[in-house]
């Protein structure tokens, strides 16, 4: 008996684990998106980036709302 609630326990630890390591691995791959994002922006010229109505104090926050919503 005991031995079956051990290994329940490992189950759900194990579970956790990999849950962990998918919430990691989905937040770098968003971080790597922001990232893109920004760095294509950033690589406008001014004027560019006035063509299209963006400031470039704006990148960051437009990079940010772009990926994670907001």
């Amino acid at each position: 008996m005991a031995n079956i609630a051990y290994t329940a326990q490992n189950a759900s630890l194990i579970a956790r684990l990999r849950a962990v390591v998918a919430t990691a691995q989905e937040n770098w791959a968003l971080y790597n998106d922001y990232r893109k994002t920004f760095g294509e922006l950033d690589a406008l010229s001014d004027r560019d980036l006035s063509d299209i109505g963006i400031a470039r104090a704006d990148i960051a926050d437009i990079a940010r709302a772009h990926v994670y919503g907001a």
